[in-house]
């Protein structure tokens, strides 16, 4: 079966749009006017209507957004009592990303043909996560699947703000280091010779800044094919690296313990560690159940492997808090307000308290950095052209005054 996009005009008059699942032409324009309208096209798309080369392929790439967008109009719509699978479609018609067009309609499909919507989501593991068919599983058996899904989409909505704030942060700095960054090999590649090349040829005793950035202009000139070269190897190594096991451990360890933002980081994976924990348990998930969920939603290895012993010692009989208290990367706050939550039975809502304490952290932190981050970057650029500044004119101004 292909997929097949059509244009056409419905009975008021007005153009629309669509995706159809069909075996030919003729049968996507048959299905077009069994829904009433009047066709004006139909055209076969490239990509499968079925197909796990479908989640291969394209499942990775959809965006954080279009998926906040999918959850938000998907919880509206079946608070609204308007049918599961008539919900589906209608999305499917207002969706701008064809990858989550084409998840979704299948998705539609499977729960038209009898499936859960858990499980028809569960198969596509790379866009909707352990944590999303938790959720939703646990709204279809306790029989609040609006409430379910609402509560999701405030979730994910809460994590998309808080990661779009500090990319947003990340931004200015990015941009101006990587200006920098241009500037300075233009520097060093094409005008540092120029001015160099005088004091090169008067034979006088250079200072060490100077031998030093004529040294490393000479390396970047004769030498710039292989840095780039290098550059690239070194970056397509890493990636592989950090795809490992292990090199993905490490890196989410070093960036644990980056100088400020490894803080930052910290938080960011307590909060969703605990908003994770707390809408899972609140919608009828077992605490060792949640766990195993949430190891997949925080995102960073060394944190998945606390969670993972933590619900091995939660299987055996012991309290959560008890686990928690032992690692250095759970604050003592978090251990002890866990261990009264279990002690009372309110575990979900003492974890929500704990997200919105360490939500209101992160952006005080996240507003404190971007407050610093301009003087810091004006330093930074100040030092580094004093340097350059200092390496070429001293030397001319010892030689005019000799």
């Amino acid at each position: 079966m292909a997929v097949f996009k059509y244009k056409a005009i419905n009975t008021q008059g007005e153009e629309v749009e669509g995706l159809v699942d069909a075996v030919s032409e003729k049968e996507a324009s048959g299905l077009v006017v069994a829904e009433g309208l009047k066709v004006i096209f139909v055209e076969a798309q490239k990509i499968k209507a079925t197909s796990k080369n479908f989640v291969i392929s394209f499942g990775s790439s959809v965006k954080t957004r279009d998926l906040v967008i999918f959850f938000r109009q998907f919880s509206v719509m079946v608070s609204a009592n308007v049918a599961m699978v008539q919900a589906l479609k209608i999305i499917v018609e207002q969706t701008e990303s064809i990858k989550l067009k084409m998840l979704i309609s299948e998705v539609a499909d499977e729960v038209d043909s009898g499936s859960r919507l858990s499980d028809a989501m569960s198969r596509h593991p790379k866009v909707f996560t352990g944590f999303h068919t938790s959720v939703i599983r646990g709204g279809e058996s306790s029989g609040k699947l609006a409430e379910s899904l609402t509560y999701l989409a405030d979730e994910v909505e809460k994590d998309y703000d808080m990661m779009s704030k500090i990319k947003g942060a990340m931004t200015y700095p990015a941009f101006v280091m990587t200006g920098l960054t241009v500037v300075g090999v233009v520097m060093m590649v094409f005008v540092v010779p120029k001015l160099t090349g005088v004091l090169t040829e008067s034979g006088v005793e250079l200072p060490i800044a100077t031998r030093i950035l004529i040294g490393l202009s000479d390396f970047m000139q004769n030498y710039w094919i292989l840095i780039f070269i290098g550059a690239i190897c070194a970056g397509v190594g890493f990636k592989y690296y950090v795809a490992t096991p292990k090199g993905g451990y490490v890196a989410d360890y070093v960036l644990l313990k980056l100088p400020i933002f490894g803080k930052l980081f910290q938080k960011i994976y307590i909060v969703r560690f605990s908003r994770s924990m707390e809408t899972l348990i609140s919608g009828g998930i077992t605490v060792t159940e949640s766990l195993k969920v949430s190891g997949e939603v925080v995102n960073n290895k060394v944190f998945a492997k606390l969670i993972k012993k933590t619900t091995e010692e939660v299987e055996d009989g012991s309290p959560m808090s008890s686990v928690l208290s032992t690692s250095k990367l759970i604050p003592q706050m978090m251990s002890q307000m866990a261990s009264i939550g279990e002690k009372t039975g309110k575990l979900d809502m003492i974890l929500g308290r704990v997200a919105q304490f360490y939500q209101r952290e992160v952006n005080t932190t996240i507003d404190n950095l971007m407050t610093l981050m301009e003087p810091i970057i004006m330093v930074i650029m100040g030092i580094a052209v004093g340097t350059m500044v200092a390496a070429v004119i001293l030397p001319m101004y010892n030689m005019a005054t000799a």
